[in-house]
């Protein structure tokens, strides 16, 4: 503990340091503490020695869970960013027992949280070229658009009214949807070049802009849980984030997810905290700090910046300033504090305050690896 909170002082005290002169303030030069590349081979190489993820440790997962999906992707990116053929292999040979001892740990492609499990094999063909990988992502991708056909004729008829508008039959307008849906599909056409699945994956996020999110550009958890909880709203900035960097220009809702994506980066810009993270409620000063939304706030401001989205004047600071405070909660293990334990909707805002925090969740650890990857990106 006492190792973790020099970490946490020596972190805002870098913050400061830089802040005081007012100099370099951008998005390449950083503290050693705080160098992208420092920070991802120490939190990489953590994922490659953590057993599978589960929400209830130490009980054996009964098949992978999208924390685990999308630190690994993350993992993936920086391998990749960092020319890092080492790391490639090992996040490549963890994947391997998936054809054979760990068949069982695969999950079934019928819910939002199981099918991003694709993302991973599409990213390791992507990367590999090994066509095993990419027979085994599609099949996630064609899922979230073809009914199960062991599903029964009742829960058939209400998801073919998703199908009839477009949708994919997976669809809840929950917000962490809109991660999982649009990774999977943004993935599938960046491997196939086929336009029906990224163009598909507009429109659901087009229709779920419409549905859900509120005037000040945020987004409630759901309608009968109406807080703006951190990490929730992070998987709909890191969406669209993800969608648009893969959304083809000629894309007619593009505009329309552009426009609610830098609502939503205007409404985090005015209530980033004075240490420059966000709170567990957005909105109320007196939750307590927690990274992983931050982390997926700054992910997509850094992709905003990086992309042109957003003036560079007016977002690298905010963007800068919530990177030096996000590594201040990452220990030696490289393992990031504050993380809001797994949540589901409650209609009790005391509910989401009482959360627990951990230290090393997954939740968390992902999208650290998010954002080092969009910091290193040229």
């Amino acid at each position: 503990m006492i190792t973790f909170m020099r970490s946490i002082l020596s972190g805002i005290a870098v913050s400061l340091a830089l802040y005081a002169p007012a100099q370099h303030i951008d998005l390449k030069n950083w503290p050693e503490g705080a160098n992208p590349m420092t920070v991802g081979r120490l939190v990489a190489q953590r994922f490659v020695e953590s057993p599978h993820n589960s929400f209830k440790p130490p009980a054996p997962p009964k098949s992978i869970t999208y924390p685990e999906v999308c630190t690994w992707y993350g993992a993936l990116k920086f391998a990749e960013i960092s020319q890092d053929k080492a790391l490639l292999d090992k996040l490549t040979q963890r994947f391997m027992p998936f054809f054979d001892t760990e068949k069982h740990l695969v999950p079934r492609p019928w819910h939002v949280d199981f099918a991003v499990f694709g993302t991973v094999p599409l990213e390791l063909f992507r990367q590999t070229k090994n066509k095993t990988f990419r027979e085994m992502g599609m099949r996630f991708a064609d899922a979230q658009w073809s009914i199960p056909i062991d599903s029964p004729q009742t829960v058939k008829d209400s998801y073919q009214k998703f199908l009839d508008k477009g949708l994919t039959w997976q669809t809840r307008y929950w917000i962490d949807d809109m991660y999982m849906i649009t990774m999977l599909q943004s993935k599938a056409f960046q491997v196939t070049g086929k336009r029906k699945y990224i163009d598909r994956a507009a429109h659901e996020m087009l229709v779920y802009l419409d549905t859900i999110q509120k005037e000040n550009g945020l987004f409630y958890h759901a309608p009968d849980a109406p807080f703006f909880w951190g990490r929730g709203n992070g998987w709909m900035a890191a969406g669209m984030s993800e969608l648009l960097s893969a959304l083809p220009k000629d894309n007619l809702n593009r505009p329309a997810i552009l426009a609610s994506y830098k609502k939503m980066m205007a409404s985090l810009k005015k209530y980033q905290r004075e240490d420059g993270l966000w709170g567990q409620l957005i909105d109320r000063p007196e939750s307590w700090v927690e990274t992983s939304g931050s982390a997926m706030f700054t992910y997509a401001l850094i992709t905003g910046v990086r992309n042109g989205w957003l003036d560079a004047s007016e977002y690298t600071p905010i963007a800068r300033k919530a990177w030096l405070a996000l590594v201040g909660y990452i220990n030696k293990e490289g393992d990031i504090a504050n993380v809001c334990e797994g949540t589901n909707r409650k209609n009790d805002d005391q509910y989401y305050l009482d959360r627990k925090q951990k230290t090393g969740d997954m939740h968390g650890q992902a999208p650290i690896l998010w954002c080092i990857y969009a910091l290193l990106k040229k």
